[in-house]
């Protein structure tokens, strides 16, 4: 029993030499940081494997009259996941998900069909989008129109007029049907974004305490993906105000709000109503 006291002592003082050979960086928990400025939790790219997964995918349709065109087109904008387990296209020499519609044949010429496209990532830093392509075909599934969709950030009240949103007119009294599916321009690009974060990391200090040191380099697009949550249906009103007050980029700078004020509206203080006025009274005094 008496050994015990000393040998206690000596494990407790060799706990404490090897606390001391770490740096006061492993000892700040990382929960002290705040945890929508934290790195992301998995250190591979989930852009990448996104990539990988499409490329490794083995194709089912390589020309427009392979897919099927059974399911009409949502008469509002529905949600639909593309990704792991979702049929792939060979178009142009890219792999691409895809979805088919058949276009209602009851619509009003010309009409417009929504897109929004869901920030694929529980990081905006290492989030992606789904960008669509659309291909309008005719009855005998020839392409008559083709169009890379620009996506446009619209932040609204509530999810539903939140995202990257986009449109299409359909015009030709032709148009059967309606291929969505992402090309190889479109899986390359990026899409302006607002609310994108600066670069920074965190850093410790002598203090127990790490700080946040914010860079300048922050970008502000996210790039486009193989795979997302897409939005496509038939254009509605709360979609028509999202796609037509969207900011798809970074807008002018102006000459400030005063500026703006005085040439557009005729303040009594502004320069020409003034010398106006000025003149005005010289001339009463005169006669």
């Amino acid at each position: 029993m008496k050994h015990r006291f000393p040998a206690l002592f000596l494990a407790l003082a060799a706990g404490v030499l090897l606390a001391g050979c770490h740096t006061v960086k492993d000892l700040v928990p990382t929960s002290l940081v705040p945890p929508n400025l934290r790195a992301p939790e998995n250190s591979n790219d989930p852009l990448k494997q996104a990539q990988q997964r499409l490329l490794d995918a083995t194709p089912c349709c390589t020309s427009f009259a392979d897919f099927s065109y059974q399911s009409l087109l949502p008469w509002q904008p529905q949600p639909f996941t593309l990704g792991s387990g979702s049929s792939v296209a060979n178009i142009n020499g890219t792999h691409s998900y895809f979805l088919a519609f058949r276009l209602p044949e009851a619509a009003k010429l010309p009409y417009r069909v929504a897109f929004k496209s869901e920030l694929n990532g529980r990081w905006l830093k290492s989030s992606y989008l789904f960008a669509p392509t659309v291909v309008l075909l005719d009855s005998g599934f020839q392409p008559i129109g083709s169009d890379d969709i620009s996506l446009c950030e619209h932040m609204g009240w509530s999810d539903a007029t939140s995202g990257a949103f986009g449109s299409v007119t359909v015009a030709s009294k032709q148009a059967r049907y309606l291929l969505v599916y992402s090309s190889a321009a479109q899986q390359g690009g990026k899409t302006y974004w607002e609310q994108s974060p600066a670069a920074f990391s965190a850093q410790s200090t002598s203090t127990s305490m790490p700080t946040l040191d914010m860079g300048s380099s922050g970008t502000f697009s996210v790039p486009h993906g193989p795979d997302g949550t897409i939005w496509v249906g038939m254009m509605n009103s709360s979609y028509a105000k999202a796609v037509d007050n969207a900011v798809c980029k970074k807008p002018k700078e102006g000459d400030g709000v005063l500026n703006t004020l005085r040439s557009a509206l005729p303040l009594p203080w502004s320069s020409n109503t003034s010398s106006t006025d000025t003149g005005s009274a010289a001339k009463t005094k005169g006669s």
